[in-house]
């Protein structure tokens, strides 16, 4: 899941938005336009508006100019990845997923503010709708969702308040932000994890569960033909050693992967609750970093209850198929 944080291209574009809206502010003539559709409009009603709108600017789209943006434009155009090549990674996860995994599919709009109001992601990388929704940007901040309310519904049977969700999804999903790069597009193949239960002390469940996850990425791209693999920890706080010797003791006898201390790292600061990890492939004499995650407070925050704990990650699909990785590089590897 990476470039999900504030990077020099998101000030820039922040920039860019900003010139851009002043310059549209003044040739509306009204100077508070902005206020009076973010404030004094309802949801409701300012969907009301802005539908309006797109009617009308749609009724004005030719067949031709509708030609021009579909070739044109980055968000429209379909994948350049085989779906053949697609469905074979998805069952390449699918198998080394622990058993008690869920499975589910989710909507390819979430609620407003998804993505920035517990994830703290800009809101300049998301797409944003016109009835008070936004086009999913990342499969761990819906998942989250629907384990709170899971969580949510345990929790009021006392007897099953320390039960864990565990939740997996495959999502297409969207990015705002223009990348620049091999293999980096506006829309993509994911594949998000997540884990929610309920705080026992001493970090034991963001423990148990981190090392479920870094156990799962490890054993996806073993399968996936990675010549090796290497598990990067970051521990933000400092105070989460038995987190790192978990995910060590789990494991230290798997062939071809190395534990490595990241204690550097900078992305994530300020997103990840503490702990986080990144998992790379080495393939072919490169290097390259496919899946990303850690503990972070969203559960918390959607409850608003302090015991709940939350373990997120994620694996780019399309990096996989991308990099020549897949179900069929071990036996090509072989052959």
């Amino acid at each position: 899941m990476p470039r999900r944080f504030v990077t020099r291209q998101t000030r820039r574009m922040v920039n860019d938005s900003s010139a851009a809206l002043s310059r549209v502010v003044a040739k509306t003539g009204v100077p508070d336009i902005v206020d009076v559709l973010a404030d004094r409009l309802s949801g409701s009603d300012l969907s009301t508006l802005m539908l309006e709108v797109s009617r009308r600017r749609a009724a004005a789209v030719s067949p031709a100019s509708l030609l021009r943006q579909y070739r044109r434009d980055r968000f429209v155009r379909p994948a350049g990845i085989s779906p053949g090549d697609l469905d074979r990674c998805r069952q390449l996860l699918c198998s080394a997923l622990p058993r008690q995994v869920e499975l589910v599919e989710l909507a390819p709009l979430a609620p407003l503010g998804t993505h920035a109001a517990v994830a703290t992601v800009d809101q300049h990388k998301v797409v944003t709708t016109m009835r008070g929704t936004e086009v999913a940007a990342d499969p761990t901040n819906g998942l989250a969702l629907e384990a709170a309310v899971r969580r949510g519904a345990l929790t009021e049977e006392q007897r099953r308040a320390a039960d864990w969700v565990r939740l997996g999804a495959f999502q297409r999903v969207v990015r705002a932000q223009a990348f620049d790069g091999p293999a980096l597009f506006a829309h993509f193949l994911l594949f998000g994890l997540v884990t929610a239960g309920r705080s026992t002390g001493g970090r034991r469940f963001e423990a148990a569960a981190l090392t479920e996850h870094c156990r799962f990425h490890v054993d996806a791209l073993q399968a996936a033909g990675a010549d090796a693999v290497e598990v990067r920890l970051t521990d933000f706080t400092g105070q989460s050693q038995q987190i790192s010797d978990a995910v060590r003791a789990t494991l230290a006898d798997t062939p071809a992967t190395s534990i490595v201390d990241d204690p550097d790292r900078r992305s994530g600061r300020g997103y990840y609750d503490g702990f986080c990890f990144k998992v790379f492939a080495h393939y072919k004499g490169e290097r390259f970093e496919v899946s990303d995650g850690g503990a972070v407070d969203w559960t918390q925050r959607l409850l608003q209850n302090r015991k709940e704990r939350l373990v997120i990650s994620g694996a780019g699909i399309e990096r996989l198929v991308s990099l020549g990785l897949g179900p069929d590089a071990r036996s090509a590897g072989d052959a």
